[in-house]
């Protein structure tokens, strides 16, 4: 018995914000940014709108399209960083948004590997038998969690939410292995010191700008793109398979730099990787579903395709999910 993705969904805000559009908030330009990210606009959460809100409206369009009761949902997984708030979990707002009355549900934190860790979680869950139809979703509202004074964090982040029902099945098709890791020793290359016990809000934590999402670009970088091409080739080597066997990539939307090393370092084209980067910037553990749901709807994923899905993240986290669709 495998686990398997029944359908999938997405949700990006309406609000558009360009590089353009940026070149009057802060000290850079449309060039600039692209040259270095790849991003050329991102979506913007409406001040109302909360993580929950967005994956609510995901979760809707992958319940539609599996053609389901949402009753017969009995766990609700959510990875996300940006919370509605510390308590409770943003997937309990989610289980009442869509009227999920016989799911359990938790969140989970892993930064931009997120999505990933909570399919891990799922797919053990699913195996073991004590769910029997589980919701994951990754949703973010980074904009409400990122320093508009600073150019070279702010030009990343976007707000989406993606989601993926999944149910265990037979044959050779599903989810083949979910391979997770860590290394907090570099914990501080990418993270948010501000609202948590370390360092609590105060009128101090605030003037410093402690509640924003900090990054060291350049050592993350480097990380990113050597452990990326590790994890993708250790995945495959595990099921006796190779770069060149995937019909598709689909990478966490962080850097096209990240994006066009890694396939480099793996000899396959960018023809063979999903990218939606240009239009969403980085959602962090919405970026692999979103980026998922878009592939399949545009029909770039079909039946027996072998899929790769890979994450790199704040913690420092990693993660990969090889699919046979």
């Amino acid at each position: 018995m495998r686990s398997r993705i029944i359908s999938t969904g997405s949700y990006l805000p309406e609000r558009i914000l360009t590089n353009k559009d940026l070149e009057q908030i802060v000290n850079t330009s449309d060039q600039w940014i692209i040259e270095r990210t790849g991003i050329s606009e991102r979506h913007i959460a409406s001040e109302s709108e909360t993580a929950s809100d967005m994956a609510a409206q995901a979760a809707r369009r992958a319940i539609e399209r599996a053609g389901i009761g949402v009753d017969s949902i009995d766990l609700i997984i959510m990875a996300t960083i940006t919370g509605d708030m510390p308590v409770p979990a943003a997937a309990c707002f989610l289980q009442r948004n869509i009227g999920a009355k016989n799911a359990a549900a938790f969140d989970i934190n892993a930064a931009c590997s997120g999505f990933l860790y909570a399919l891990s979680v799922a797919n053990a869950y699913l195996l073991t038998g004590l769910y029997k139809r589980i919701l994951v979703v990754g949703s973010e509202v980074l904009t409400k969690f990122t320093d508009w004074q600073d150019r070279n964090t702010c030009v990343l982040f976007g707000d989406g939410a993606g989601a993926v029902i999944l149910e265990p099945g037979h044959g050779q098709n599903g989810i083949l292995c979910v391979d997770i890791y860590s290394d907090g020793t570099m914990a501080e290359l990418l993270h948010m010191p501000g609202g948590g016990s370390k360092h609590p809000p105060t009128e101090d934590t605030i003037s410093n700008r402690m509640h924003y999402i900090k990054m060291k670009g350049n050592e993350t970088f480097k990380v990113a793109v050597r452990t990326l091409e590790k994890l993708v080739v250790d995945a495959l080597a595990k099921n006796d398979l190779k770069p060149s066997d995937l019909s598709l990539l689909i990478p966490h939307q962080a850097n096209m730099r990240i994006i066009s090393a890694t396939a480099d370092r793996l000899g396959i084209g960018l023809d063979k990787v999903m990218i939606n980067l240009h239009r969403c910037g980085n959602t962090s553990a919405a970026s692999v579903p979103i980026a998922l749901d878009e592939a399949v709807v545009s029909g770039r994923v079909k039946t027996d395709d072998l899929i790769m899905l890979e994450a790199f993240g704040g913690g420092l986290t990693w993660a990969s999910a090889l699919i046979r669709w």
